[in-house]
């Protein structure tokens, strides 16, 4: 039997093969900050960066079928708030942080 883990780890994967195969690169795969009492954590699938410098930040998602709004509307207010807080701690590594943006695979 495949575990959720197998099938979320196969959809990175192949998420990963197609961005190198638009011309990004990995900067770094499943981007996490810990969570504390009084700390936010959050998480990033992929950080890939494009020929110009721009940073992406991949969210990777499989679902057995659309009947609930497909892979995108699993995306809560909560997983927003999460991934934008990692990408902030990520940049902060920036002296000059590049221009980025967001994608949901």
């Amino acid at each position: 039997m495949v575990t959720t883990k197998e099938i979320g780890d196969e959809a990175e994967d192949q998420a990963l093969a197609f961005l190198q195969g638009q011309g990004l690169r990995l900067i770094k795969r499943n981007y996490r900050l810990a969570h504390g009492p009084r700390m936010f954590g959050g998480e990033i699938d992929l950080i890939m960066q494009g020929p110009q410098g721009l940073i992406v930040f991949v969210e990777v998602r499989a679902r057995k079928s659309s009947k609930f709004g497909g892979a995108g509307a699993s995306i809560s207010f909560h997983k927003r708030k999460s991934m934008v807080y990692a990408a902030q701690q990520f940049l902060m590594r920036y002296r000059s942080p590049p221009a980025c943006r967001f994608d949901v695979l």
